[in-house]
């Protein structure tokens, strides 16, 4: 479902804002969080081995995840991999600007003397000299995202960043933000049941132009997190998800969609969370720019799932029945 007028880029697609090697397909590890060789650190460092070794390489985590602890996990679990390849093969994404405050509130900080203070403390629980992929989590609401960009930016000079992104800004705050210094990534939820980083005129858009609009006129990669729509493919009951996205409840629009993505899935012999991912892959091609899914899990099964899913190719009609389905929900979500 394509909402804007007129074609993404109007030319050939700009050269990307980055030179990280990005792969088809990311690990989110937020759900990894648990204590120093606890059964889930453990759980933890095993998948996110085999996701290296799968070619699963994009790591992403956040200062805020467990108040840092899922940062040290991931550092354990390269310092486990084996000699001489612990590092280059991965690459390291972590978020700053989000923190868990008193009663499990979330506490914003873009400001300068924050990010400077949070990127050495992610570094060290990261056990890393570098990091690849660095976004601003969420826009902090006292302070300019020019400013906060402009300070995240400062580290990358100092050679502790290599590359800035933005995770769930609009259209107008991304072209802020570019302009102070090349984002690299837009990470946002985008799937079959969450499509509105496609809206000019939804919550994200700047009315004219939608957010992935932006992302292929400044060479912006797309990092979708949440890609199978919560599980709600798959016929996960819906609910208020703490980002307040998605669809909340049942409807004939959700029920038509799921048995679009089930015809799917059975045509290609796969699962429904599969074709999901295949659909997001998809959108790079529509776009000109990549995008790079990242499920997370916390379970090698179905991170073998979610990987076996980059072999699977849809067809024009695949495309065309889901993205019927998916636009009816999303207009239904739309009106109410």
């Amino acid at each position: 479902m394509s909402t804007d007028q007129g074609s993404p880029t109007g030319g050939p697609p700009p050269p990307p804002a980055h030179s990280l090697p990005l792969p088809a397909q990311g690990l989110g590890c937020m759900r990894m969080t648990g204590e120093p060789d606890s059964a889930g650190d453990l759980a933890g460092r095993e998948v996110i081995h085999r996701a290296l070794d799968l070619g699963v390489t994009m790591l992403d985590t956040a200062e805020l995840y467990g108040n840092g602890r899922n940062e040290e996990l991931v550092g354990r679990a390269l310092g486990g991999r084996r000699a001489g390849s612990r590092r280059g093969e991965a690459l390291l994404c972590t978020k700053v600007g989000a923190l868990i405050g008193p009663n499990d509130s979330l506490v914003l900080r873009g400001d300068p003397d924050h990010i400077r203070a949070a990127c050495r403390n992610s570094l060290r629980r990261l056990d890393t000299d570098v990091i690849d992929l660095w976004y601003l989590h969420r826009r902090d609401p006292e302070v300019p995202i020019e400013e906060s960009v402009g300070a995240m930016a400062r580290e990358v000079a100092a050679g502790w960043v290599r590359a800035i992104g933005l995770s769930a800004v609009t259209a107008a705050e991304l072209r802020a933000a570019h302009a102070v210094h090349p984002i690299a990534a837009l990470q946002s939820s985008w799937s079959l049941t969450d499509r509105v980083i496609e809206d000019p005129t939804g919550t994200e858009g700047d009315g004219t132009h939608a957010v992935t609009t932006v992302c292929a006129e400044l060479g912006v990669a797309v990092v979708p997190y949440a890609p199978q729509g919560a599980g709600l493919l798959a016929g996960a009951a819906p609910g208020a998800r703490p980002d307040g996205r998605g669809p909340t409840g049942e409807s004939e629009e959700l029920r038509a969609l799921r048995g679009v993505v089930g015809d799917v899935a059975r045509r290609h012999g796969a699962l429904p969370g599969q074709i999901a991912l295949a659909w997001s892959a998809s959108r790079a091609a529509e776009l000109g720019v990549p995008v790079v899914p990242i499920p997370g899990t916390t379970r090698l099964a179905h991170l073998e799932e979610n990987a076996a899913a980059r072999d699977i190719v849809l067809s024009p009609d695949d495309l065309a029945a889901l993205d019927t389905a998916s636009a009816a929900l999303w207009r239904r979500g739309r009106s109410g």
